[in-house]
């Protein structure tokens, strides 16, 4: 045998022993979000990129990402809250976006949860407020919320944590199953749906501004309903997790006054019995300059998710933070 045939296979042996190496250190974190119109989709997918740092890739004190060393982050679509919760407690995916309401409620074992809690959800993070859209088509309007029996009204995707919400919200003023013909679908084909004049009325509830509603705005026009301040008062009693918010004159181009109306926060979730080290690594990840700059610049609600309002809200859900996020929140001083 030729030197030079001993060497090839010499380098190819130790090739082949350092991709093996790589692809055990390699680490895949599912992260569910939501429908790609909606607003959990995109923040999900920056939070994957910002966490992310697969085998190979730069360090972060060479530039590259500030990820997890060896960790391949996957942003994937679901139907948002509910199916996130659900699918974290069975270990189908290390992370979720979920409204607080629904983390609360499941946790729990509340509502529609009732006999089913998911006792091993823990938080890592607040991260933003999500608004109640009640969108109508272009110059329509309701006389209360009581107004919408006898109409076709969309309530947000099955077992979703905005259709939890708003069956107990609308419940208050008389309007269920019984006096709606109700829709159960995604924000896009609610949006889609109320164009074709298929829907008189749909609720969503996402971080403004939602790429399905600045899509229907500029091509057939809506109203968002304006709440009462007894409607939103009502509504926080009944769903405590739903707070005062105003949706600010002009978020979308035809909607040229405030619309008050209730918000809950969207919080990034986990499993109690995911590694320690790994959550931590994450937590630390997700406040990095890298992280900073990529939500900044990849969506509008991304301005708003910061390291000062992580913890905004969490004690009032129930839901205990997980230890790798805890530990990191009080080395940087966030728990006292």
């Amino acid at each position: 045998m030729s030197i030079f045939k001993k060497f090839t296979g010499a380098a190819l042996a130790c090739t082949m022993l350092t991709g093996a190496a790589v692809a055990q250190d390699m680490q895949f974190f599912r992260i569910g979000t939501g429908g790609a119109g909606g607003t959990y989709f995109p923040i999900g997918g920056i939070i994957a990129n910002a966490i992310s740092n697969p085998p190979g890739s730069r360090a972060c004190e060479d530039g590259g990402n500030c990820g997890v060393p060896g960790l391949v982050a996957i942003a994937q679509s679901t139907n948002a809250s509910a199916h996130n919760v659900n699918a974290i407690q069975a270990g189908q995916m290390e992370a979720g976006l979920s409204g607080a309401a629904t983390l609360h409620f499941a946790y729990h074992g509340k509502g529609k949860y009732e006999g089913q809690a998911k006792p091993d959800l823990r938080v890592i993070a607040n991260l933003f407020p999500e608004d109640l859209h009640l969108v109508m088509p272009k110059d329509a309007s309701l006389d209360g919320l009581g107004d919408l029996k006898g109409k076709r009204v969309g309530i947000a995707q099955a077992g979703s944590g905005t259709q939890i919400a708003v069956e107990l919200i609308v419940g208050d003023h008389g309007v269920n199953r019984d006096n709606i013909d109700e829709a159960e679908l995604n924000n896009s084909q609610s949006a889609e749906r109320l164009a074709d004049g298929q829907l008189d009325a749909y609720f969503y509830a996402a971080g403004t501004p939602v790429a399905a509603m600045i899509q229907l705005d500029n091509t057939k026009g809506m109203e968002l309903y304006n709440w009462t301040d007894a409607e939103v008062k009502q509504a926080n009693e009944t769903v405590p997790y739903y707070i005062p918010s105003t949706i600010p004159a002009g978020t979308y181009p035809g909607v040229d006054y405030d619309v008050n109306t209730v918000a809950v926060s969207g919080i990034l979730v986990t499993n109690a019995n995911v590694d320690e080290e790994l959550i931590y690594g994450v937590t630390k990840a997700m406040w990095s300059e890298t992280a900073r700059k990529l939500l900044d610049s990849g969506h509008p609600k991304g301005k708003v998710i910061t390291m000062d309002t992580a913890l905004d809200g969490v004690d009032g859900i129930g839901v205990p933070l997980h230890p790798g996020a805890e530990r990191f929140y009080r080395e940087i001083g966030l728990i006292k």
